[in-house]
Parts: C-alpha cells; sequence; structure tokens
C-alpha cells in the first residue's frame, strides 16, 4: 500500500510539473531601461526534443531576433542566456503565470526588466529586420573609393574596428594596428619600423569602390591597399622563432554554441571591458586574431582544428601583461570569490579550450619603407 501510494503521488506531481513548465511559452514584452527606454520582447517556445527555446527582440534597436541557447524553468525561477550578444535575463515567474520580475546582465551592472505576457491585442509589433547587403562578388578586387585619415583625440582610450555595411572605420589605431588587422599579424611580427609606428594614433573611415559589401578578405585588402598608397609601406617577409601562444581543445572538449548566423558574414567581436570578451558568428581563427591584436603580449596560433561559426563570451580577470598599452588603467584583481578567473583558467572552464605558451617558427613582416599618412 505504501508504494502504491508513492506511484500515485509521483503521477499526480508529473503533469503539474510538465503543465508548469509548458505555462511559459508564449511571447513576452517589457521595457529595458539602458540610458533609454528599448521595447524587448522574448518569444518562447518548445523545440521538437520538447525542451525550451526563446528569440529575443529589441525593438527599437532594428528588431533583428537573437536566438538564446539556453532557457530553464526551476519552479518559479527563469533563465535565459544569450551568448550572441553577452547577455542574460534571470526572473521570476508570478503564481497566475502572467508576468516575470527579472533583470537582464550584459555588462558589470543588472538593469530591471519585468514582462508581462503579451496577447493578439497588446502584443507589440517587430520591425522586419533590413534586408541585408548585397555581397560584392567573390572575385573583386576593390579599394577605398574615399577614405579619411584624420589624427585621433588626445584623450582617446582603447581603439577599435567597425564595419557598418559599406562603411569601414577605425578609431584610435595605430599604423601597426592597421598592419596587424590587414596582414593577420601580431605586433611583435611586425620589425624594423619606427617608433612613432605605435604610439601615434589615427582615425579612419572609408567605403569601397565597388558594388556590395566586402567579404573580410576584401576588407583586409582593401587595408593592404591604403598602406601602400597612403603610408607608403613597403616591406619583405621573414621568418624567425618566437614566443607564442597554442590555442588548442581542452581535455574535455569544446564547449562552443554553432552560431545561426550568415557562414559567409562577418563576425562580430568585441570586448564589452577589460577581460569581458563576446564573439558571435566567429570562427576559431577569428578568435585567435583578435585576441593576438588586442589583449595578448605575443603572437597566437590557432591549433584547435575546429571549424566552423560560434557564438560564445569570455570574462576573465586580466593580468599586468594583458591588454598592452593599457596596463596602468587596469584595474586592481578583485579578491571577492565572484571576481572572474585569470584567463588560461576562464579558456578550459567557460571554452573546454587551453591557451600554452611554446616557441614556434613565425613569419614576421620586416619594414623597408614607411612615411606618415599623407594628408586627406
Amino acid at each position: 500500500m505504501k508504494k502504491l501510494m508513492l506511484w500515485i503521488i509521483a503521477f499526480a506531481a508529473w503533469p503539474g510539473g510538465a503543465l508548469f513548465a509548458q505555462s511559459i511559452t508564449g511571447t513576452w514584452q517589457g521595457t529595458l531601461q539602458a540610458g533609454r527606454d528599448l521595447r524587448t520582447v522574448i518569444k518562447i517556445s518548445t523545440s521538437e526534443k520538447d525542451t525550451l527555446k526563446a528569440v529575443m527582440y529589441s525593438i527599437d534597436q532594428g528588431g533583428q531576433g537573437i536566438p538564446a541557447n539556453a532557457v530553464t524553468l526551476q519552479g518559479s525561477s527563469v533563465k535565459i542566456a544569450i551568448p550572441g550578444i553577452g547577455g542574460t535575463y534571470e526572473g521570476k515567474l508570478s503564481a497566475d503565470g502572467n508576468s516575470i520580475t527579472g533583470t537582464w546582465t550584459q555588462g558589470p551592472r543588472p538593469l530591471p526588466l519585468n514582462l508581462t505576457r503579451a496577447t493578439a491585442e497588446t502584443a507589440w509589433t517587430i520591425p522586419e529586420p533590413p534586408a541585408p547587403p548585397k555581397p560584392m562578388a567573390a572575385n573583386a578586387n576593390p579599394s577605398f573609393e574615399v577614405a579619411t585619415i584624420k589624427p585621433s583625440k588626445p584623450d582617446a582610450v582603447g581603439k577599435g574596428f567597425l564595419v557598418r555595411g559599406r562603411q569601414f572605420s577605425t578609431i584610435n589605431t595605430s599604423v601597426s594596428d592597421l598592419i596587424t588587422f590587414a596582414y593577420g599579424l601580431h605586433a611583435r611580427q611586425i620589425t624594423a619600423g619606427p617608433a612613432w609606428l605605435e604610439t601615434e594614433k589615427y582615425d579612419l573611415l572609408g567605403k569601397p569602390d565597388g558594388e556590395g559589401q566586402p567579404n573580410e578578405k576584401q576588407w583586409k585588402m582593401m587595408v593592404q591597399k591604403l598602406l601602400a598608397d597612403r603610408i607608403k609601406l613597403t616591406f619583405h617577409r621573414d621568418k624567425k622563432e618566437l614566443s607564442v601562444y597554442a590555442l588548442a581543445v581542452g581535455k574535455t572538449g569544446a564547449k562552443l554554441t554553432p552560431s545561426g548566423g550568415d557562414p559567409n558574414g562577418l563576425p562580430g567581436l568585441g570586448f564589452r571591458g577589460l577581460g569581458r570578451f563576446l564573439a558571435r558568428n566567429a570562427t576559431m581563427a577569428d578568435f585567435a586574431d583578435v585576441m593576438q591584436t588586442t589583449a595578448l603580449d605575443r603572437p597566437v596560433l590557432d591549433q584547435t582544428g575546429i571549424s566552423g561559426r560560434y557564438d560564445f563570451t569570455l570574462n576573465w580577470t586580466p593580468d599586468e601583461f594583458q591588454f598592452p598599452g593599457l596596463a596602468g588603467k587596469l584595474p586592481p584583481p578583485a579578491d571577492n570569490a565572484d571576481a572572474p578567473p585569470d584567463l588560461y583558467t576562464a579558456i578550459q572552464q567557460q571554452l573546454g579550450l587551453k591557451l600554452e605558451t611554446t616557441k614556434a617558427p613565425t613569419e614576421v613582416l620586416v619594414i623597408d619603407s614607411v612615411e606618415k599618412p599623407s594628408e586627406n
């Protein structure tokens, strides 16, 4: 009798739990206050495997759907992880199942985001995302039709490369930065150049002379031509044994989320603060390249053997050898238990990869001649 009673209780609890899990499916909407009001919609449904899935839309930022890679509901606790933009939503489902009180985290401080279940009458209209720009022909050999190079503001901090449609821009970049971008190098692989190559900073703005949006290789080709034309860069190549980082798969295997982005599109790579990295639609070669040009003090060799494109985040506490040029701006290491681990531990725990120091014959670019950028 005791066994029978336990079985009845378990059976009775099962459908109730299933109904509760299903009650979160639907369209949810709320306003995120992030300096300005951003109307946010999250659509939750079930997959073919009967697991929860979600897509987030920021209506006031274009309305493009951003898929979540994990949706969990434990009791009344809701958690939605969206690594494509480095964000996480956490909240509590109300007893009637019609509202969620929660926070959105995409930086050091969570922001309140309370959601209500939308009906056909109350649901906000999600705008159609703009059509993707037509790609440039793969065999095209573009140049910059117009390009301006101006000295950066003296108080500018950090640096950046940005592609918006057919517009390419850089902020607070040195000629050394332009060379490393154009040829996929680390600054240590550039030799025999004058000191100003790294110390004098410029902003660049340009667009291509051909039709369509260039791919990554074509953007780099355009910068190579700019360096030769406007900065009179000439060089020859050589081999030199250098200290490098080898990026490889860890013992437990990679922990990477395949991207739903355009396999032929540009990656989204950036830092939301020192040690807070976000990748979207990125290859392992993209990851190695941005780490060597931005965060690390030596070249990074991609030895993962992993193909495809992925969305992921990486959070770590930088040390004094990382983010060259910004060492004096690094905050002191946090003593609290919630502080992110060091880079080597973070890469293993969060991505299932490993970063090891070694020495290897490495290609170097030996500068023969170079001039300061010509006036526009």
